[in-house]
Parts: structure tokens; sequence; C-alpha cells
């Protein structure tokens, strides 16, 4: 199984849209940053027919060491949440997209 990386998706910017590669690197790079900056201040990334990112917040709560069952506290935090729309699903899947086509998956 192969893994989609930077360097791959600078090579398809590269030849499918026509930037030098300097320029599709920085087309990715600032594409990244944006979304990053986006999350890090709490706003969710829409990518209409691929899936929404988004941050949520989790509480605090007990968890428990599975090795030695000694319960241990589970500190809040925030975490990344990635919602695929329809249409991804679908082309995982090779199905068809829902009637609507829209890709929101609500």
């Amino acid at each position: 199984m192969n893994t989609v990386t930077r360097a791959h998706l600078t090579e398809t910017i590269y030849t499918q849209v026509g930037l030098s590669r300097n320029e599709s690197a920085d087309l990715l790079e600032t594409v990244l940053q944006r979304m990053s900056i986006a999350l890090e201040t709490g706003e969710s990334v829409k990518i209409s027919g691929f899936g929404t990112f988004s941050v949520r917040q989790k509480g605090r709560r007990i968890g428990r060491n599975p090795k030695t069952g000694v319960e241990v506290p589970i500190l809040p935090r925030r975490v990344l949440v990635f919602r695929p729309s329809h249409v991804l699903k679908a082309h995982v899947n090779h199905a068809t997209p829902d009637a609507d086509g829209d890709g929101d998956d609500e």
C-alpha cells in the first residue's frame, strides 16, 4: 500500500496544473499552512466533495493502564477530527454518491 506524501502531491500539482516544481511546492505548503492556522484557531476546514476537518475539545476523564489496571487521569485536550463527505465515501467504496451530490455529510 502506498502513502501519499507532500512530494507526491507536489509532483501531481506540477504535472496536472503546469506550475513549476518550486511553485507547486509553495502552493501546497501555503494550502497546508492555511488549513493548520484555521484549525489552530478553532475554525473548521471544509473541502467540498472530500470532507471536513475540525477540532473537538475532549474533557478530563479517568482511563486505566491495561497492564496494571491502575486508574490514570486523562487531561482535557483538543483532537483533530476528519469527517469524510458522502462523495469520498462512495468513491472509496466504488459506489455512486448520494442523490444531491453536494458532498455534505448532513
